[in-house]
């Protein structure tokens, strides 16, 4: 008996080490199937770099120190237009969101901006911007901020009118149901809305790293592309991958930690 009690936490251990690691399953066996089908000839490496060298020229690319660098001045870009995004985007929502008047204000004009397409941008904001960095930074934040908008501001207002007038039964101000109900209902909107957001970030840099860049990730690609390196191009794109998959799973952690009182229905 007391040797199946013990048995228990290393056995439930080692399922929820499996279930940790077992979304990663399927890229592996895509990689394996990938590297076999270019072995064989199936897929010309030129067309496409396998596995392999793809592997080679991403440690080749980190010894030079060349992708470090260009790694670090795109992670600036991304995280000052995401800054930016994130505090236009979630002053518009608490203004739209709590007023009427302020939806009235903000949300059409914003509603026509969102599907404005990023590439007609581009020759508008080099005209006001100029050609360095703040082009691509603008188009980041323009980019993020559209997210945290929709997300949060639906938040708001999907809160429940019932606790709402809880609160005033127990006379909270409007001020204090804003800060004590309202909030704390759309912040898990507010966290999907962060979600999508950082994704949007990294598709919008790889537009905005074509305005006259000389380094990031987005200039890499497009250099390798000239002289035909899928092999550099992948790396890139893989990058891009592991930035986006690293924010989601910091935002996925920090949804586990402010959103602990959520009930949740999932299964394994």
């Amino acid at each position: 008996m007391s040797a199946a009690v013990a048995s228990t936490p290393a056995a439930s251990t080692g399922s929820d080490r499996w279930l940790r690691y077992r979304r990663y399953l399927p890229p592996l066996l895509i990689v394996v199937l990938w590297q076999i089908a270019a072995s064989a000839g199936l897929i010309p490496t030129r067309t496409l770099a396998s596995p392999a060298m793809i592997a080679g020229t991403f440690a080749e690319l980190i010894s030079s120190g060349e992708l470090p660098r260009h790694l670090l001045v795109s992670l600036g870009r991304v995280t000052t237009g995401l800054g930016i995004g994130v505090v236009v985007g979630t002053t518009f929502a608490l203004i739209a969101g709590l007023s009427r008047r302020g939806e009235d204000l903000l949300d059409a004009t914003l509603q026509m901006l969102r599907t404005l397409p990023f590439l007609a941008l581009v020759p508008l904001f080099i005209l006001w911007f100029g050609i360095g960095e703040t082009p691509k930074i603008a188009l980041v934040a323009l980019g993020t901020m559209f997210p945290i908008y929709l997300t949060l501001f639906a938040g708001i207002r999907g809160v429940d009118a019932k606790l709402i007038e809880a609160g005033g039964t127990l006379g909270l101000s409007r001020r204090e149901q804003v800060f004590h109900i309202v909030l704390p209902g759309a912040l898990p909107s507010a966290l999907v809305g962060l979600r999508y957001a950082l994704g949007v970030a990294w598709l919008s840099l790889v537009v905005a790293e074509q305005i006259n860049a000389d380094s990031g990730i987005g200039f890499l690609v497009m250099t390798a592309r000239d002289f035909l390196r899928t092999d550099i191009i992948l790396v890139g794109l893989i990058v891009y991958a592991i930035l986006g998959l690293s924010a989601d799973q910091i935002v996925r952690v920090l949804e586990r930690q402010v959103l602990a009182w959520r009930p949740s229905f999932l299964k394994d």
